[in-house]
């Protein structure tokens, strides 16, 4: 039986928490505790335009045996897979674009399963994945139906989503991030010995000028996530966010939440004086990420004004990332959307995947065919990319590259 939770709340969170690993892998931002963060902090909620309609399946028996994180929206924000040039044709050929549904995870351009369904369900004595995620399926469907919305999106799925909701009549749409792939590399400097000696070296320069600014990096979790921390670290946030003149989607109180529910799989890397150059201990910057089963996840980041040294960003976001990704044998990092300046730093190149379900013919003609030209353009990009720039020795980084095809 397929119902609508209208909070998640609603729902129980070991029950969706075993939907939300039942591929294997804990990714932090499915999990039950990020979605209520969002939800009771006031970040993701019907006042925000982000109505939640979460998805549950149960079985005979009534246990939950699939679910999906999905909202009725009334505005394109904080979905990072844009279409406000979709919703501009559409007025423009007389159709309201708004109200849709969107599937996600709001604010997270972080690609993980978004048809949930739980290990049991999966096994010999279950329904099995395909009916469970069908059911998910057809009730994205159904729940669009009946708030007739002009279409239906999932974002940042799976590749095997993508393909199974293609069948289900949903348009396929590809995007690129940059992931870096741990080797199994026992330092920071086994990974710097496969780049060629030119990025090698320019890393370790980048490395030194945060230390000869008089800043040093401590990683926190856990007790160390205090008010006063996170006090700090959402200014940065509402600084970086006020320079790009973008919009403060998440509240002081997600992140005091985040810490408390769950402060194990946070990790907040801070920049602070070392008692040159300013006040011993001070926190001056700091870079936001989660922890998972295979991967570390970099989100926000901001610092003190005027205090953003020469290599700052890219220690705090991306080489102390690294460094924790080496030590807790995570197989790879993913630094969130945007950068091909990631790339020098042996981030490469990675497909993303979103479906788009759209009811009225002539904005699905022409999406479908704006999708088929962007496809294109996105392998060129790919394959430019891999072959042109990636920062690695000959022979080295291959098993990333060679995974890019776009067929």
């Amino acid at each position: 039986m397929v119902s609508v939770a209208q909070s998640i709340s609603e729902v129980d969170a070991e029950e969706w928490d075993a939907c939300a690993c039942g591929d294997g892998e804990t990714n932090p931002f499915l999990l039950h505790a990020f979605l209520r963060a969002l939800e009771v902090s006031g970040s993701a909620c019907g006042e925000q335009g982000w109505l939640p309609q979460h998805l549950t399946v149960r079985d005979a028996s009534g246990a939950l045996v699939g679910c999906a994180p999905v909202y009725l929206k009334s505005h394109s924000y904080g979905e990072y897979v844009f279409d406000s040039s979709w919703a501009s044709f559409a007025a423009r050929m007389g159709v309201s674009y708004y109200p849709k549904l969107q599937c996600c995870v709001p604010f997270t351009p972080v690609t993980g399963s978004r048809l949930l369904v739980s290990a049991a369900a999966r096994g010999g004595g279950g329904p099995g994945y395909p009916a469970v995620a069908s059911a998910l399926a057809q009730g994205l469907r159904a729940v669009g139906d009946a708030y007739d919305v002009s279409s239906v999106h999932v974002t940042f799925d799976t590749a095997a989503e993508c393909d199974r909701l293609s069948g289900e009549g949903f348009l396929r749409r590809v995007g690129i991030q940059y992931h870096w792939y741990n080797e199994g590399y026992g330092s920071f400097d086994d990974f710097l010995m496969d780049l060629r000696q030119g990025k090698r070296k320019n890393i370790r320069q980048e490395r030194k000028k945060v230390a000869r600014a008089g800043l040093r990096c401590r990683r926190l979790s856990g007790a160390d996530l205090t008010p006063e921390v996170w006090d700090r670290f959402y200014g940065w946030y509402r600084g970086t966010v006020d320079r790009k003149w973008g919009t403060a989607y998440l509240t002081r109180g997600f992140f005091e939440e985040l810490g408390r529910t769950m402060g194990d799989r946070v990790l907040l890397v801070v920049a602070e004086e070392d008692g040159t150059q300013g006040p011993e201990g001070r926190l001056v910057a700091g870079a936001l990420n989660l922890v998972g089963s295979h991967a570390l996840f970099g989100r926000n980041w901001g610092c003190d004004e005027g205090r953003d040294v020469p290599g700052l960003h890219f220690e705090v976001c991306y080489y102390q990332a690294l460094e924790a990704a080496i030590e807790r044998g995570l197989p790879r990092v993913e630094a969130g959307a945007q950068g091909e300046h990631k790339i020098q730093r042996g981030y490469l190149p990675r497909k993303t995947y979103s479906s788009h379900l759209l009811r009225e013919p002539s904005v699905r003609a022409a999406v479908g065919s704006f999708l088929d030209r962007e496809r294109a353009e996105m392998e060129y990009a790919v394959r430019a990319l891999t072959e042109h720039v990636s920062p690695f020795k000959e022979g080295k980084g291959a098993q990333e590259l060679g995974a890019f095809s776009l067929d």
